[in-house]
Order: C-alpha cells, then structure tokens, then sequence
C-alpha cells in the first residue's frame, strides 16, 4: 500500500435524491451534506459537485446554487461545482445575479456547467417550450454571459448592466455540458469548455476542431473517466447487503429518465443488486482496493448519500477514507 501517487482528482458528489425507505429526514440530510463539504475541505478531497433537477418524487436537488454558496461559506479551500445547471429552467438575469454572488466570495473555488437537460416535465413545470429548448438555452446563455462579463446587455425591452459582475474569467467560472455534437460546436463557438458525461474521443475532436476554427484560446475538454459512485467498506459484502438497495434505487430513478439522446456513463442497465455489483458504476470497495484503483486510475468519486444512503453509512465510508486511504495519498 505504499507506492506514491503523483496526482488524484477525488470528488464528492451530492444530488440529495432519497428513496422511500430513507428513514433521515430532508433537513437532516441536506444539514449532513453542509457538514460533510466541510470535512472534505480539510481532506484530500479536490471537488465538490452537485445536481440539478426538477419535479421529482424522491427530493433530488432542484436548488443546487443556493447549495453552493452554503458551502462555499463553510470551506476555503476545495472548489464547488454545479453540474449541470439547467439554464433554460430559470431567468437568465437571476442565474447571473445568484452566480456572480456566489463568485465574490469564493476565490475561483466555484464553477458551473450549465446544460440543456433531457427531462420533458421539467419544461413543461416552468412552461418552457421543449421543442426549441436548444434555441432557448443559446438565448439565455447569451444573456447569462453578458451578464457576468459586466457588459451592457438587452433583455426584456431593458438595457441592463450587472453589478458587481463576476470576478473570475468567465472560461474558469462557465463551462459547457452535454453529449452530442451541437453541445461540442455550441462550447467552442463560445470559447468556453466543454464537460461532455461521458468520455466519447470524437465529441472530443469535434470541439477542438471548432475551436480552431473559431480561434479559441483556452480550449480544453473535461471529461469524466468512467466516475463510478464509490464508497469504502472494512466488509464489502456485508455492505452491499446493508446499502444495496439504495443504490438499486438510485440506478433504477435515474434509468426511468431515459432520454434517446441522453449518453452518460453513471447509466445503468442492471435489474438486481447482484448485476448491479458486477457492472461496476457503483462500486463498495476495501481501503486496500480504494487505494489499488486511485493508483490505477488517480481518481475516486464519492457519493456517500446516494439513494438514501444513511447519514451514519456514509459517514463510516467517508472516515475508513480519512484513516485508511488518505494517509498513503
């Protein structure tokens, strides 16, 4: 257990979805989320990342700046990232706004994916029209990247200009998500990066392609590296029996938002615990075997809520961590 690691990229990820047998209430999970950001500030953790969704009945994330900031305000050093805000859901003015703020305050520790999204209802419950979503997320970008650049911009008959704008560099602060090749062409032409879900070497060529073409200085392309949801365990067996379930759920939640145009590798296609386990995107591992993959691959994604996954389990995930893994990173 002793060879050094050069570099990790460990990520702690929350999209607060429950299933029906979580016996934690909302308040206390989302006040578990608050106190585990602030432990991983303190440990080898690079990233917190969070989910936005809507209209769903299992309380998944549908505030996840607010959430942010909270936990931006209880850290100093570990960066926060939504991924992804769904911008054609909300008031372009007010994501800028709420964006820029949390910005002030974070030295360069926050950033934002913003997507399209894939889910009809969630159109339909801020009555969005679903068949021009693509004309409407570049219409609001627009405005959101006006906005935050502090530029004079036109938005409801209005000449309006943002203060404070935001501090950071808006290709450090904005970043753009999606699968498919208008998400690729519509980063590039931004000049923004691009963090498609999963990791696809033609997308990939795609928008370095556009980004030569539309003269982009800091084209880069982030992409995921197959995260399966991890989570550590002295008995892995014996924790599978204990978590399954929930994580089932989770895998299963997600599979009922299939989208025909939807790629992502968190997708699962299992129908049992025991396929799920074998698949591998999720995944409960010894300290030994978390360490064995960090040294194989460099990186660990944590999610140690998912599904209604107990505080009090994931926690004992997050410590074996603290005091059997990072020790040796």
């Amino acid at each position: 257990m002793n060879r050094p690691l050069k570099k990790t990229n460990i990520v702690l990820r929350f999209d607060m979805r429950s299933s029906p047998r979580c016996k934690d209430t909302p308040a206390d999970r989302y006040k578990a989320a608050l106190e585990m950001a602030s432990w991983a500030d303190v440990q080898a953790v690079n990233v917190i990342g969070l989910s936005e969704h809507h209209n769903t009945d299992d309380g998944f994330l549908s505030a996840p700046l607010q959430l942010a900031g909270m936990m931006i305000a209880r850290t100093r050093r570990i960066r926060v990232s939504v991924s992804a805000l769904l911008v054609p859901l909300h008031e372009p003015l007010r994501l800028a706004e709420d964006i820029s703020l949390i910005d002030q305050v974070a030295d360069g520790r926050f950033s934002v994916t913003c997507g399209l999204g894939y889910r009809e209802t969630e159109y339909q419950s801020f009555g969005i029209d679903w068949s021009q979503r693509g004309k409407v997320f570049d219409e609001k970008l627009t405005v959101l990247l006006q906005a935050l650049r502090g530029d004079c911009y036109q938005h409801n008959g209005c000449s309006s200009r943002l203060i404070p704008a935001a501090v950071s560099k808006i290709h450090t602060l904005i970043m753009i998500g999606g699968n498919s090749k208008a998400a690729a062409l519509r980063a590039a032409r931004l000049g923004l990066i691009f963090c498609p879900p999963i990791d696809d070497l033609a997308l990939e060529k795609i928008y370095m392609d556009a980004c030569r073409k539309y003269g982009v200085k800091h084209a880069f392309t982030i992409l995921p590296g197959e995260p399966s949801t991890t989570f550590i365990s002295d008995d892995p067996d014996a924790c599978w029996k204990t978590i399954g379930e929930h994580l089932m759920y989770d895998a299963q939640a997600y599979g009922m938002w299939h989208h025909p145009n939807r790629r992502a590798y968190a997708e699962s296609f299992a129908s049992n615990i025991e396929e799920l386990r074998h698949e591998g995107k999720y995944r409960i591992l010894s300290p030994e075997q978390a360490l064995k993959s960090l040294q194989e691959t460099g990186s660990l994604h944590f999610a140690p809520l998912t599904g209604g996954v107990s505080i009090d389990a994931g926690w004992k995930s997050l410590r074996l961590f603290e005091d059997h893994v990072q020790p040796y990173l």
